[in-house]
């Protein structure tokens, strides 16, 4: 017996009572003894991996079976090759008799009309599998594009809205957890210390609070440590600056359900969907982040200012800090020197103090108000009028997607019309295919409309540069170097040999078009 939760949409006359009911009553009536009760309840018939099905061909090949009696071929399997040769090869080889009741299948009567058209049934009954599993994903697909969330869990922070469309709703607990971790990357610690700091204070990590679609915490066995994955995996979430992405994964099939993952270009992007727990700004800062300029802490537990953004200018290799003299003067050497010795490269060796001071200063003088507020602001507009672009063409090819499937959806309906005028088709089935392209016409064409509402939006780029500018303001009045500071304005530093009290110093700003000597 089986019963897949399509299988269930169908009523009463597929449940397994009814299949046990009408199984019992021909084992009755014919003097059988049951061997034993094999039942799939919640399985597709596409699986062969069913665990019921593996009990039952492992009792077969024990020797523990002469017959096998279903309701019909589609409750043994709907796969028509698997079925094929189960029934014409591998039952007949262990001399188990196969009986499908609803389809007049006997494998004890060759020459029955129902085992000639046994193969008709079993591809009949993989189609339909095939045309469920279409149906279904059209449905869920549409469902995505009109906004409604079809994810079974929410990423940590949010937990399920009572909405129609499931919109998140902020978990405060969670949600200070996740703006604490972004400050804390922000701060420049690294995704391992980050976890560290989170397990040492007995914080629960996602896996242990994990909050169910009904907003119930899991009972499942998991470790309540954090690790650096997890925490990369929420700095990496753009769910939390409101927008929401669905349709990242999918099956490979119907019949092989190995999760592949699906190209962003067709990934399916809800912008402002829901509250955003961390602000764009601060999300893509943390994105600008790279592992190798986190840097490492010394033997005290202090991370520094520069640490990991020193590059030798000679061999390429990141500067190493430790403290040297007897006044545990903090200092930078390369790397290379420090490992290899001076045949390979020079020392490069430069004190944190002078470092800063000299960075400190340049930081200064390119936030100057009076000499580079406009050229900044010009660059700031021009780069969020790239990422404005790029999100633009995304919406575009979207929109020429969505009028392509209209114009599919209007040349279907007309088709229907004509094949039921030329009575080709029966009236209901025409009326149900029509009303299936139009519910679907609708549905996108208010996901056309949304996006176009977003195309056409076009947000003050004045106030993002006010704020921008306010914010190299005060970076002109530090008086000193911070991490969180360097952080957010330089990509690296190459740092040049020490030649009679003179070197060469370049630093690389995140934010600059060309480079800053």
């Amino acid at each position: 017996m089986r019963l897949s939760r399509d299988d269930e949409k169908l009523g009463e006359s597929m449940s397994i009572e009814n299949q046990r009911k009408i199984l019992l009553n021909y084992v009755s009536e014919n003097n059988g003894v049951i061997a034993d009760e094999y039942i799939d309840d919640g399985w597709s018939g596409t699986d062969f991996e069913r665990p019921a099905v593996k009990r039952l061909l492992n009792d077969a090949k024990d020797g523990k079976l002469d017959t096998i009696v279903v309701k019909d071929l589609s409750r043994f399997g709907r796969n028509y090759i698997l079925v094929g040769q189960y029934v014409d090869y591998i039952f007949p080889a262990y001399g188990i008799r196969f009986i499908a009741l609803a389809d007049n299948v006997d494998t004890a009567d060759r020459n029955s009309a129902g085992m000639d058209m046994m193969p008709v049934m079993n591809v009949f009954n993989e189609w339909h599998a095939a045309s469920t599993s279409k149906k279904i994903r059209a449905v869920l697909e549409a469902n995505q594009r009109t906004g409604r969330y079809t994810g079974w869990s929410y990423p940590y922070g949010y937990r399920a809205g009572n909405d129609d469309n499931r919109t998140a709703v902020t978990d405060e607990y969670a949600a200070t957890v996740v703006r604490r971790i972004f400050d804390m990357r922000l701060q420049g610690n690294s995704l391992r210390s980050i976890a560290r700091i989170l397990t040492d204070e007995h914080i629960p990590n996602p896996a242990t609070y994990f909050t169910r679609a009904d907003g119930k915490k899991t009972l499942r066995h998991c470790s309540p440590y954090w690790s650096a994955k997890t925490v990369g995996a929420i700095l990496s979430d753009c769910t939390y600056t409101g927008c929401t992405v669905q349709h990242k994964t999918t099956c490979v099939s119907y019949k092989n359900h190995s999760v592949v993952k699906v190209p962003q270009s067709r990934q399916i992007i809800k912008e402002n969907a829901h509250e955003a727990i961390i602000s764009r700004e601060i999300w893509q800062r943390v994105q600008s982040i790279s592992s190798s300029s986190c840097g490492k802490k010394d033997g005290s537990g202090r991370l520094h200012a520069l640490s990991g953004m020193l590059v030798c200018a000679d061999c390429g290799k990141k500067l190493k800090g430790k403290y040297s003299g007897s006044g545990r003067l903090y200092c930078y050497c390369c790397r290379t020197y420090c490992d290899l010795g001076k045949q390979y490269c020079t020392p490069h060796r430069i004190s944190e103090a002078e470092l800063e001071k000299v960075v400190l200063s340049d930081i200064r003088s390119m936030c100057s108000v009076k000499i580079d507020e406009a050229v900044a602001a010009n660059m700031f507009i021009k780069k969020i009028g790239r990422r404005d672009a790029q999100k633009n063409n995304r919406h575009e090819k979207q929109l020429a997607e969505l009028s392509s499937r209209i114009t599919e959806l209007d040349k279907l309906i007309k088709a229907t019309f004509e094949e039921r005028v030329l009575g080709d088709m029966n009236a209901q089935i025409c009326a149900e295919l029509c009303d299936k392209y139009r519910q679907e016409k609708i549905l996108i064409t208010r996901q056309i409309t949304e996006l176009e509402k977003i195309t056409c939006s076009t947000d003050s780029s004045g106030a993002k540069t006010e704020k921008y500018i306010e914010k190299l303001k005060s970076y002109c009045n530090c008086e000193r170097l911070t991490r969180e500071m360097s952080l957010a304005l330089i990509e690296f530093i190459t740092v040049g040999e020490d030649f009679d009290g003179k070197r060469e110093i370049n630093i690389y700003y995140k934010f600059s078009a060309t480079d800053k000597k």
